[in-house]
């Protein structure tokens, strides 16, 4: 049931839309922190290389960098595998946030959900403030063979603060919450969802709602009976 809910959520990983689709992040400014960017209607984006006019004087550093855009090359054009295998060497030179994040991706889109979350953990400690990042890693909480709702709920949360107008990270949080049965919070996030664009999200509104007003009218109908008892 979790896992199905939040299948849509999956179609948005961020290689830079919870399972909508996972984020892939873009590579920094070798001088700059990694900077997530807005959703995509898949995983959140990957990260890609620097600008032409970048320079480097570690010969390791610029290798690093050369696995990361031939990955991401390697992504664009659907071999992950080949993808993974680049981007894994990146990290074996380099370790930074964003080869970390795009490892995660490969990893993800592999089924190799441990793994992911993982590369995304160590993402995440090496720039908390990435709400991509977060976001990915919830999807994999939820589409794991033992899923932990409860985490991916934590780091749904952190998300939609770091990020509080991104309207597929409200709803992928309204997903998890209807999933896991808290109907008035996700009623809010689903809204607020709809406020920033996501259209789908008014299906996910009547339905929830017409679930709150079922267990209302059940809640009623059973104090009715304990009271004629």
């Amino acid at each position: 049931m979790l896992a199905s809910s939040v299948g849509r959520l999956a179609r948005n990983l961020r290689v830079h839309s919870l399972p909508a689709q996972l984020r892939i992040a873009s590579v920094p400014h070798p001088h700059r922190t990694l900077s997530p960017r807005h959703p995509s209607e898949s995983l959140r984006r990957w990260a890609t290389s620097t600008t032409p006019h970048s320079t480097h004087t570690d010969p390791a550093e610029t290798e690093a960098l050369s696995c990361l855009e031939q990955g991401t090359q390697k992504l664009e054009e659907g071999d992950v595998a080949g993808a993974k295998a680049l981007y894994k060497r990146s990290v074996q030179i380099k370790r930074d946030a964003g080869s970390l994040f795009n490892l995660g991706v490969t990893h993800y889109h592999l089924k190799e959900f441990d793994e992911a979350i993982e590369a995304w953990k160590e993402s995440i400690s090496l720039q908390p403030s990435s709400p991509d990042a977060h976001t990915n890693l919830a999807s994999a909480y939820i589409m794991s063979p033992i899923s932990r709702p409860d985490l991916a709920l934590h780091h749904l949360h952190t998300a939609a603060t770091l990020s509080p107008e991104d309207p597929e990270i409200a709803f992928n949080l309204a997903a998890v919450l209807e999933a896991s049965g808290r109907l008035e919070e996700a009623l809010t996030h689903y809204k607020k969802s709809k406020e920033f664009g996501v259209e789908r999200a008014a299906v996910h509104i009547r339905n929830v709602s017409a679930k709150i007003l079922g267990k209302r009218m059940k809640a009623a109908q059973d104090d009715q009976e304990k009271t004629s008892e």
